[in-house]
């Protein structure tokens, strides 16, 4: 019993730290509230910042795609307990957005400054949007699952872990990844586009789009109706003439 009730609460420390970390990014990305964000002073010369910036960028798209992909679980999970792989995943991810945080280097510069009020409001709307997306996506697929906590919870009460089932959410109807969708509009609805900024936006961006691949590549094989599913729903733009599809799957939010 003690075992299971070190399990329960490691999973839940770590969605603690998890949920801190998001709070914590939707203010560093829109430069609100807290003190570090993308766009501070500048301390550093401009090849300095974009080297610190694209290191710490890539460390966390490696850790993030490597430890998602099966063969790597499939290791993993011979020395991490099954019940916390998942958290365990959350954890690694949670530390190194803190360390992107602590170290991320301001750029200076503008590509783009918006300065009428309705405009600057209105994609302030869209930013706030796309943190909505995120969360309600992530709840459409089991939000819980997705962040590690269904697994300890399960393994508390002594029942086996069961997968999730292929399923007809309804933002899943219209596109397959509606939750980076959401990132797309977290990471590109700004009033003010600085050169970090855009760093940020580009290199998240293009991350996303070849993570989209590589997990899709993993749910083909997971799911044989993600196949059908793909060929039915556009991937990111919602087809705004046609009915949406019938099927979807529950996207694990690499």
């Amino acid at each position: 019993m003690l075992k299971r009730i070190a399990v329960l609460g490691y999973g839940a420390l770590c969605y603690a730290l998890f949920f801190a970390t998001f709070v914590y990014a939707v203010g560093f990305i829109g430069n609100l509230w807290v003190p570090v964000t993308l766009d501070g002073p500048v301390d550093v010369p401009l090849g300095q910042a974009l080297a610190t910036n694209v290191l710490l960028l890539g460390l966390f798209a490696v850790q993030h795609s490597l430890m998602a992909r099966p063969g790597f679980k499939r290791w993993w999970t011979r020395y991490v307990p099954q019940p916390v792989e998942r958290s365990t995943y959350v954890l690694f991810s949670s530390v190194l957005l803190i360390v992107l945080f602590a170290f991320w280097e301001p750029m200076g510069g503008m590509v783009w400054s918006v300065s009428d009020p309705l405009l600057r409001g209105l994609i302030h709307g869209l930013y706030g949007l796309g943190w909505a997306l995120v969360l309600v996506s992530s709840f459409q697929i089991n939000h819980f699952d997705l962040f590690g906590l269904r697994q300890v919870w399960l393994y508390f009460r002594g029942r086996p872990y069961s997968h999730l089932p292929f399923k007809t959410p309804w933002l899943y109807r219209h596109v397959r990844h509606p939750l980076y969708v959401g990132w797309f509009l977290a990471f590109w609805a700004t009033p003010t586009m600085s050169l970090a900024h855009l760093l940020f936006a580009l290199l998240t961006s293009a991350y996303i789009l070849i993570a989209i691949r590589l997990e899709e590549r993993d749910l083909v094989g997971f799911h044989p109706e993600y196949r059908g599913y793909r060929q039915r729903v556009p991937m990111l733009i919602p087809r705004l003439n046609r009915r949406p599809a019938t099927a979807a799957l529950a996207d694990r939010g690499e």
